[in-house]
């Protein structure tokens, strides 16, 4: 027909077809578009970097003292430590919730820059933090991955999927001011 345009979906399309456009195979997953049949929609991976004005040592010295968190990230809300390498945090950012997880430490590395935690409760999963050296700044890359656990997020997570990611981007937003202002000050 002239003048018609056939649309054309990924599923009506072949794998080698999506491969040839440049679609990697994971990406597509098992039914052809992104999504599989058994896609845990309480699975959440998230990574932010940060380019903060301030060398890596006192970054580091300031990312490492997790109790001190509140003062200058005002979406953590209060971390009790129950010892030297573990203590229990509540976030909240935006939305009406919070979120309280107990961190272990998993890793302490200041020659590598990287700083990273365990966490069970709300959450399980890990988070990391990777400094590296930035000119005279750093480069602060924050990656997480975890299972939502709160019986709340869970009932609402295919709906609220998004708004519970534009939350964690504002959170982390104002993480990243909240550490620039606290470095500035100190």
């Amino acid at each position: 027909m002239a003048g018609s345009v056939a649309r054309v979906t990924p599923h009506a399309m072949s794998t080698r077809t999506q491969n040839l456009l440049g679609f990697p195979q994971e990406a597509l997953g098992a039914s052809g578009w992104g999504h599989t049949p058994d896609m845990d929609w309480n699975h959440y991976r998230f990574r932010t970097l940060w380019s903060v004005p301030a060398p890596l040592a006192e970054v580091y010295a300031v990312l490492e003292r997790v109790e001190d968190y509140p003062r200058w990230w005002p979406q953590v809300r209060l971390v009790t430590r129950l010892n030297d390498s573990t203590g229990v945090l509540t976030m909240r950012s935006l939305l009406p919730y919070d979120i309280t997880v107990t961190a272990r430490e998993a890793r302490r590395d200041p020659a590598t820059g990287v700083l990273e935690i365990a966490m069970s409760g709300d959450l399980d999963g890990w988070a990391r933090w990777t400094l590296t050296a930035d000119g005279a700044g750093t480069l602060a890359r924050y990656d997480q991955v975890v299972d939502v656990h709160k019986p709340m997020l869970r009932r609402f997570a295919v709906l609220g999927r998004p708004v519970f990611r534009v939350n964690h981007r504002l959170m982390m937003r104002a993480g990243r001011r909240g550490l620039c202002a606290h470095l500035e000050a100190v």
